[in-house]
């Protein structure tokens, strides 16, 4: 095996092997699941492995150079029309290919699957033209972010609530494998041609601004359609009687995931071919490359998407029914917890987000910190989540105070950590978040005799809020370290990136 796949792939495992482990100790002692759903998490814990590890590799050698390159050639152009034109279109086509939206599509049976999703891809594509214009213009993201917030939660009040938790769904579900390698390349590449301490801030938010637009785009429709029902998208599993059968049914679903990834990445692949014509960037070498690395993500996200969706999708919504069912059937607000904390850990998108922080800030910012406080983050979110459930809370009464809190936090937290911050909830809430997590609380929601649309959904979009409030606390952490590690004469803007000291580990 190539030495870079292998240690992608041991990166893999000891991200998926702690909730491989925490979903099977459950079903011995506490929720028993049916033997053959279990024997298809387990076969599809083994995908996610070898799929994620793959995906990192191909993201590494095509989408993070590619998307470096557009963004770079673009800042150097002397028309800002061509710049937004480009970002539009980028915007547009890298969201038509999430496989995360179809998911999020096949939820809202009151709206056509077409509508919706070309809805979200323009909201995404003219919120990828403003993080642009931030990024031009060295905008404080603090400023856009609030008020395009505060828009979002007054517009919140004049949809109907069965649509709300959905709306806030999108936001979280567009920014998956597909769309987040490339959007945070372009960022870096529209940020390397800046100078001074702006270019490193700049660098993030793109994936923070481009949640906006589906949430604003998706709350508008909200005034036209009202769900009022939810399909039934398959989670259940097959009975199974041997291990051929288990087999029949990952062949089976093979094919289908691997036409649904070809889709997605051809017109990439396309916008490549074109970008490479026009500007004549990359020698042969590098060709070849990102050639393989596109082959390398073909691989990893088929891989990754069959195993979450056949193997781990029917698991979460058996054990969040089977949670719900038991007598002290509170146990599942810390069993969600400790789900959500260690399921972060698997979002392939994670991974990426880290590559960058540590390119950036050339390893000021631990990783590990990093990944720390995002766990702790969406932890916090599940476990609202399932109090959600129990108690019918309206989504509303945690959003408001939530980005309340996030949005008060950037005004005071030094710039690069609203960036990441922000983006962070972006990549949290990915392919895990849809297809397991989403199952889990529907399947528990329906035990308990709730009202799906207002209290299972919005599980993605808590897993998108809390680490924007859990990454700037740890920024409030520097600045207090970075303060503490200087003379007092020196001021703070100074120190807020070129002396970010590390936190101590506990």
């Amino acid at each position: 095996m190539n030495l870079k796949l292998k240690e992608k792939v041991v990166e893999s495992l000891s991200a998926i092997l702690p909730i491989t482990a925490i979903v099977l100790l459950l079903s011995i002692f506490i929720a028993p699941i049916e033997l053959d759903n279990i024997v298809l998490f387990t076969v599809g814990a083994v995908m996610l492995v070898f799929g994620m590890g793959f995906f990192q590799l191909g993201a590494e050698m095509a989408m993070t150079p590619l998307g470096e390159g557009i963004g770079a050639s673009l800042s150097k152009a002397k028309t800002l029309i061509v710049i937004l034109l480009v970002s539009l279109v980028m915007g547009i086509l890298i969201t038509i290919a999430e496989p995360d939206l179809q998911v999020l599509a096949t939820q809202v049976p009151s709206i056509p699957n077409l509508t919706l999703i070309l809805s979200v891809a323009l909201g995404v594509g003219l919120f990828l033209m403003v993080a642009v214009l931030r990024t031009k213009f060295h905008i404080n993201l603090s400023v856009i972010l609030i008020v395009l917030y505060v828009a979002v939660l007054i517009l919140s009040f004049f949809v109907p609530k069965e649509f709300l938790s959905v709306a806030f769904d999108s936001g979280g579900v567009t920014t998956g494998p597909i769309t987040v390698p490339f959007i945070m390349a372009f960022g870096l590449g529209m940020a390397s041609m800046g100078h001074g301490k702006d270019s490193t801030s700049d660098s993030f938010g793109l994936v923070a601004l481009s949640s906006v637009g589906p949430i604003l785009s998706v709350l508008i429709l909200g005034c036209f359609f009202s769900p009022q029902a939810v399909v039934d998208t398959g989670t259940e599993a097959l009975a199974l009687q041997n291990t051929r059968d288990v087999a029949k049914i990952f062949v089976y679903q093979l094919p289908q995931y691997a036409e649904e990834v070809a889709v997605s990445i051809l017109p990439i692949v396309a916008v490549f071919f074109v970008f490479q014509f026009v500007s004549k960037r990359y020698n042969k070498h590098q060709i070849l490359k990102i050639l393989v690395g596109f082959v390398y993500t073909f691989i990893g996200l088929v891989l990754f998407l069959c195993g979450v969706n056949v193997g781990f999708a029917p698991v979460g919504s058996v054990l969040g029914e089977n949670l719900m069912s038991l007598k002290y059937h509170i146990i599942i607000v810390p069993i969600g917890i400790l789900v959500g904390y260690y399921m972060v850990k698997a979002e392939p998108a994670i991974q990426i987000l880290n590559k960058q922080i540590h390119t950036v800030t050339n390893g000021t910012i631990s990783e590990k910190s990093i990944g720390r406080y995002m766990s702790i983050g969406v932890a916090i979110s599940v476990g609202i989540s399932m109090l959600r459930i129990l108690f019918e809370i309206p989504l509303q009464w945690i959003i408001i105070p939530g980005y309340a809190i996030a949005l008060t936090l950037s005004l005071f937290v030094p710039k690069i950590f609203v960036g990441i911050a922000f983006d962070s909830g972006g990549v949290a809430s990915g392919p895990m978040a849809t297809t397991f997590l989403l199952p889990m609380t529907i399947g528990a929601c329906k035990m308990a005799g709730g009202d799906i649309m207002t209290n299972a959904f919005g599980v993605v979009s808590l897993v998108a809020l809390t680490p924007l409030i859990a990454i700037q606390i740890m920024g409030l952490q520097y600045k207090m370290k970075a303060k503490k590690s200087v003379p007092v004469e020196v001021p703070t803007p100074q120190i807020e990136y070129d002396e970010i000291i590390e936190l101590e580990e506990d």
